[in-house]
């Protein structure tokens, strides 16, 4: 018989919680034997969870990777789960790269207002030096009569 895997043994083996592990069990991705209380894991509830991790971190909704890992079992197998995988990435990809170009833009955009704004600064302080100046000699000059 092939090697079986307690909860835990995935949820350390994997860096998940109990909980996440029995989440993707209720949604049906994970179907794990049964022994009174206690889950069994076999070979491929482990590959399971592995994909369904994976697909988490490439930004895969649920759904998406449910679809991806139901199609192995499916009459097209693992060729139609690697070209819908394809398809998705693809898919996230081209929303990633418009992403970054909005970020891109947004960058741009904060920094030629930040530009204008520590202008306009400079500008206000001049004036103000301006001024200072202005009143300081208006000051002199009234000192300098009121001597006389």
């Amino acid at each position: 018989m092939s090697k079986t895997f307690s909860i835990t043994e995935l949820a350390q083996e994997f860096a998940v919680t109990n909980r996440a592990i029995r989440f993707y069990e209720t949604e049906g991705m994970l179907t794990p034997l049964r022994e009174g209380q206690r889950r069994i894991y076999r070979p491929r509830d482990r590959v399971r969870l592995k994909l369904i991790l994976r697909g988490k971190r490439l930004g895969l909704s649920l759904q998406e990777i449910r679809e991806i890992i139901d199609l192995y079992d499916a009459a097209k197998g693992e060729a139609g789960q690697l070209q819908l995988l394809l398809d998705k990435i693809e898919s996230r990809r081209e929303d990633l790269e418009h992403k970054r170009r909005d970020i891109d833009t947004t960058l741009a955009d904060l920094d030629d207002v930040a530009a204008k704004c520590r202008e306009r600064l400079r500008q206000l302080d001049l004036d103000q030096v301006s001024q200072e100046t202005s009143d300081g000699s208006a000051k002199s000059l009234k000192r300098e009569r009121a001597a006389k």
